[in-house]
């Protein structure tokens, strides 16, 4: 084992953590270019971040579980394979279809990779202050990546908004070189695999989603549309059969039989879709309705990240101190206060001190919930089932974007279709039209404002304690020591 934090391994390793989470969110200020120059309909720009979405977040546990029976440095190199060529096809992409399946191709390698990455922290470290060091290190990059992704994909789109997606390419060939010759393989553990669940899972997924994202287009009463939705539930129904029979089910279903363990999920899964709604809509108002370059609307983002930066570090010192149904309300009040507040924007807004507020408040909050949440899933859990729990929440927190986009996308084509207005290029749009743009954007926000309320609802039934949340912290840690 390396007895040094600090070197070519957690490089490699620390480094595809941040490209595929940064992948999530880097795109979306490319999106009003990827309108104007490809002519990315309205549909097509939600799908451009849920076709990565939904592969990644509904294939990362079969991707832990290959990693197991395969060896995790074999899987992660192959996963990275698969991302980079993709990223390249995103690159080169020249019309809408091809870049939504290379997206989500993009995400069937970051669900193959990202899960054995965590797995060769642990097995490469020796434990103690060297391990917890790379952890964190590890650990980070999900952060900058999550909420950075704005700013690097503002700069980027500002040259060339192919470069979102190629500047993966040479990243992802310095990781592949860099894993096969600094990283040791594992031992391979003989597993069943549960794909159908997986398979089922995500279709299920796809199903409805894409039901909600065309419904606008092609009439709520299409029997395309119908048949997804009706499609969509028949899928999950199967999904759930398959997962109480399977013998290593993708999702344990026994998780959700503890009232607060399910609980905290919903609210996980809520908060994720409020994180992603508001990220991608102030988004498209601030270069759409405003007016702000890809650039301007990146640095314009900052405030978030900052917000959020503040948000996890009270979030850790007063979870230890709080009840966590309190600071998981105080995070529903200030976001449920962001989306209602938001809701009252329009084209005249000044960035100072309006918008400035309006970020720092939704990222104090999203702050809160990331440390909370995630913890308040371990309560309770023996040391040996820390890992594929925490596995399983960051799952169903990843879920969260594409669904909340899938679903929020249409509510706002059709607020604005409804005024008289279109979607998709803004460039040539009238002012009246823009205007009908802007309503359609700020009503989700709105929207978003009502789910981070049923946030704080579901915050208000959870029993946990700070002791309890302590001892899952301390279980967490002897996780992290004890290895794969």
């Amino acid at each position: 084992m390396t007895t040094r934090a600090f070197g070519l391994p957690i490089l490699v390793l620390s480094g595809l953590n941040l490209m595929v989470i940064l992948d999530g969110t880097i795109v979306i200020l490319a999106l009003p270019r990827l309108q104007e120059q490809m002519g990315l309909s309205s549909g097509g720009s939600a799908w451009t971040v849920t076709a990565y979405g939904l592969t990644f977040a509904g294939l990362m546990l079969l991707g832990g579980r290959l990693g197991d029976l395969f060896g995790r440095k074999r899987v992660l190199v192959i996963g990275v394979v698969i991302f980079t060529l993709a990223s390249l096809a995103c690159g080169l992409a020249q019309d809408e279809v091809m870049l939504i399946v290379s997206r989500a191709v993009q995400g069937l390698g970051g669900a193959i990779a990202a899960p054995s990455a965590m797995a060769l922290v642990v097995s490469t470290y020796a434990p103690g202050p060297v391990r917890n060091q790379a952890i964190a290190i590890f650990g980070s990059m999900q952060a900058i990546g999550s909420v950075g992704g704005l700013v690097i994909g503002g700069a980027l789109t500002q040259l060339d908004w192919r470069l979102v997606f190629l500047i993966n390419v040479p990243i992802g060939v310095l990781i592949v070189v860099g894993a096969l010759f600094v990283l040791r393989d594992t031992t391979h553990h003989r597993l069943a695999l549960d794909v159908p669940g997986s398979v089922l899972g995500t279709a299920a997924c796809v199903a409805v989603v894409f039901g909600a994202t065309e419904g606008p287009a092609l009439g709520w009463d299409s029997p395309v549309i119908l048949g997804s939705l009706l499609g969509g539930v028949l899928l999950l129904v199967a999904f759930v059969l398959v997962e109480r029979t399977a013998e290593n089910p993708v999702l344990p279903l026994s998780l959700f039989r503890d009232r607060d363990r399910a609980a905290t999920f919903l609210a996980l899964l809520l908060g994720s879709g409020v994180l992603a709604g508001m990220t991608y809509f102030v988004a498209q108002f601030l270069q759409n309705v405003i007016g702000y370059s890809p650039l301007v609307a990146g640095l314009a983002s900052i405030p978030f990240t900052l917000g959020a930066g503040v948000g996890t570090a009270v979030a850790s010192k007063a979870a230890m101190a709080v009840r966590p149904r309190w600071l998981l309300l105080i995070s529903a009040i200030v976001l449920a206060a962001a989306g209602v507040y938001g809701a009252t924007l329009d084209g005249g807004v000044e960035y100072a001190p309006t918008l400035l507020i309006l970020l720092l408040g939704a990222g104090f909050g999203v702050g809160l919930v990331i440390v909370v949440a995630p913890l308040c899933l371990l309560v309770g859990v023996p040391t040996t089932e820390v890992g594929p729990l925490t596995a399983i929440g960051q799952m169903i927190f990843n879920l969260g974007t594409p669904l909340a986009i899938g679903v929020l996308s249409p509510i706002a084509a059709s607020r604005t279709l409804s005024l008289g207005g279109r979607t998709g290029r803004a460039a040539n749009m009238t002012d009246a039209q823009i205007s009908a743009l802007s309503s359609g954007y700020t009503l989700v926000l709105l929207v978003c404002g009502i789910g981070a309320a049923l946030v704080g609802l579901i915050a208000l039934t959870l029993r946990y304690t700070p002791q309890q949340l302590a001892q899952a912290q301390h279980a967490q840690e002897e996780a992290q020591q004890a290895g794969p």
